[in-house]
């Protein structure tokens, strides 16, 4: 292996636990006033139009989520699914996978009215790897069955903000010229109810297989955006 950073990975996917508000009580045995209106609820960000983002939009994005969080909080590194919503933008759901090691299983919550976003294998390091990596590359992806369309998206240069101890290493740090590249898989928000994903990603330099299997349960957040 060169001396060049490099770090592939294929990604999974999150769940999000409903609220239910029961229905108002009312009092048959006197006529009160109408309460006051209640201020409403601050109307959260609309989401993003997954599909018409740019590749340096599309790993820009995800590359700084997944490398804004130390190792033990990681959703790269996450065995069961607990970490899945750390970091999470308002207007997109990010989905994370491994870096190898092994199959993973996951339980995740989704936010129903978000895009999803994930690559099935990426990296980061210098355009010239990303000539190795993709012509390498594989990756598949289902969602209750179906198998879902992939997007090679070539070396594009983004701008890195990491945190120390990420789940990456030494291999991801802050750069203002690094470059990315992957298989990348792009999804319309989920309905409502529990779907299952599944995640399987492989490339040779460095040679790196990913097994991933989401169980996910799309709920709508309650207003404060409880679970």
């Amino acid at each position: 292996m060169t001396s060049r950073r490099r770090t592939a990975l294929s990604l999974g996917a999150l769940l999000l636990a409903t609220a239910c508000t029961s229905a108002p009580h009312h009092d048959t045995t006197a006529t009160a006033p109408p309460a006051p209106a209640e201020e409403p609820a601050e109307s959260p960000s609309p989401p993003l139009a997954v599909h018409t983002l740019t590749s340096a939009e599309v790993q820009y994005g995800w590359w700084n989520w997944a490398a804004g969080s130390t190792a033990d909080r990681s959703p790269v590194l996450d065995r069961s699914g607990r970490w899945c919503g750390e970091h999470q933008h308002e207007d997109i759901w990010y989905l994370a996978g491994t870096t190898g090691g092994g199959a993973v299983e996951r339980t995740c919550a989704v936010p129903v009215g978000l895009p999803v976003l994930f690559p099935l294998v990426t990296m980061v390091g210098e355009a010239a790897d990303c000539e190795v990596f993709m012509d390498r590359a594989r990756g598949s992806a289902t969602l209750d069955g179906a198998p879902l369309p992939s997007e090679p998206l070539g070396a594009t240069r983004i701008q890195l903000h990491s945190v120390a101890g990420n789940a990456f290493g030494a291999t991801v740090t802050e750069s203002e010229n690094i470059w990315s590249c992957g298989l990348w898989v792009r999804l319309d928000p989920l309905v409502s109810g529990s779907h299952e994903l599944t995640l399987r990603g492989s490339t040779e330099e460095p040679a790196i297989s990913v097994e991933v299997d989401y169980h996910l349960r799309a709920a709508v957040p309650t207003p404060t955006g409880a679970v």
